[in-house]
């Protein structure tokens, strides 16, 4: 046990060493796989095995989606489609009291069905938001909090790329995942909504005072377009015309569609500045995947999951409070790490877990879906706190107090989660993905 137990620490606090010294993810992840291989008490180095497990990791079909949907979404960006969206949203929210700020939010969940992650939400949309809220008004210490809480549905409402990674790891169905964080995805919306009208209320920010029928009407025309790209993803996927990767593939088609016939924005250099981003992003991204497939089976033939499974079971043999326990580490990774390596690193460890303490894999991938986005906005390190502190001219510590009211909606919809199940199983159940 002493052995199992240093050898867990070593796969632990290598990786997280290396990571903390500024060494890439993709290499952290290789690096600390061949450390272990080389311990005497790791597993025997073999240096077949790091190349099989590395190509297996990469040969996947599911991964495909991965490029696509990265594709698809910047081609939606580089066409103007963000604006329509904007407009659209001011004009069926903006009476409402804190008017800019529900725009910002029902901004963000249309903005999701196509980027699918949050740090792509808060830089692409977050000088927009941004902009438009401190112009009319709005305190900026609130202008960017609610930007920086509303970009954490991006990965939630499908397409998302964490998702897809997830569902790799985990051996979860994408489709599944996707449909299960509709629900999830519109309850964290709609719990902003509220705190933005309680805030608004009490620090009486001004609001349009009646709604313009024509312009609503004129703004819903213009952006239908931008509705009908997350319909075709998730409806395609619902009703069985297509798989979760082929739906990327259609969004693709869709969007450059709309980039040569309807915006009519789209030509051979930006298509091309769009297609060279995405080669080199899903180069590195897949490299990583590949290399945490090493790490994972090193991770399990060592029998680190067991030994992981025996000490919760230890503390209760209970699925909530493993759950519990869990989403408090992943909310502490959450706030120094990126998404995409805590669920790579991570995910190979727990799932093995899964079984032995009765959680459900899919629930617990939207349950680590919002946990990890509460992450994104958590000091010391949350990604999105930095990245908007380069796009406002507020300092970090300004933009952490407007995010702190954002937080109680948040963690109240991940409660409600964790402790009601159904809601995250109800829609996959109710399609026959679950």
């Amino acid at each position: 046990m002493t052995e199992l137990l240093m050898l867990t620490a070593a796969f632990v606090f290598v990786l997280l060493g290396l990571y903390v010294l500024g060494v890439p993810v993709a290499y952290a992840i290789g690096l600390s796989a061949v450390v272990v291989m080389v311990l005497p008490i790791g597993p025997p180095f073999n240096a077949q095995v790091i190349a099989q497990r590395m190509y297996s990791g990469m040969n996947s079909f599911v991964l495909l989606a991965i490029p696509f949907f990265l594709f698809a979404g910047r081609i939606m960006n580089a066409i103007g489609m963000t604006s329509d969206i904007f407009d659209f949203a001011e004009e069926a929210v903006g009476p409402l009291p804190g008017g800019l700020g529900h725009v910002n939010v029902v901004v963000s969940m249309i903005f999701s069905g196509m980027s699918g992650a949050a740090v792509a939400d808060a830089a692409g949309l977050g000088t927009i938001e941004y902009r438009a809220m401190t112009e009319r008004g709005y305190e900026p210490k609130f202008a960017a909090g609610i930007t920086a809480a509303s970009s954490t549905i991006g990965p939630i409402i499908p397409p998302s790329i964490p998702m897809i990674v997830y569902g790799v790891m985990a051996q979860v169905s994408i489709g599944a995942l996707f449909i299960a964080g509709i629900i999830p995805g519109i309850l964290m919306g709609i719990s902003l909504m509220v705190m933005v009208t309680f805030i608004a209320i009490r620090e009486g920010f001004a609001s349009r005072e009646a709604y313009n029928a024509r312009e609503l009407l004129k703004t819903l025309l213009r952006a239908v377009p931008a509705f009908v790209a997350p319909v075709i993803i998730v409806g395609g996927i619902i009703f069985g015309v297509f798989t979760p990767t082929e739906s990327a593939v259609v969004a693709v088609v869709y969007a450059i569609f709309l980039g040569l016939f309807y915006y009519r924005t789209l030509d051979a250099e930006s298509l091309y500045d769009v297609v060279k981003t995405t080669f080199v992003d899903t180069a590195a991204l897949i490299l990583i995947i590949g290399l945490a497939n090493l790490y994972g089976f090193l991770v399990t033939i060592s029998g680190v999951p067991r030994y992981l499974t025996e000490g919760l079971l230890s503390v209760s043999n209970s699925a909530l409070v493993a759950t519990l326990l869990l989403v408090l580490v992943l909310i502490v990774f959450g706030t120094f790490m990126e998404t995409l390596a805590i669920i790579l690193i991570t995910v190979p460890i727990l799932a093995p877990t899964f079984p032995g303490l009765g959680i459900d894999p899919l629930v617990f991938g939207i349950v680590m879906m919002i946990t990890l986005m509460i992450g994104l906005i958590t000091p010391p390190f949350g990604v999105v706190l930095f990245v908007l502190e380069r796009v406002t001219e507020l300092d970090l510590l300004d933009i952490i107090r407007g995010v702190g009211p954002f937080y109680i909606p948040l963690v109240a919809v991940l409660l409600l989660i964790i402790f009601v199940p159904e809601i995250v199983l109800y829609l996959p159940e109710r399609f026959g993905f679950a």
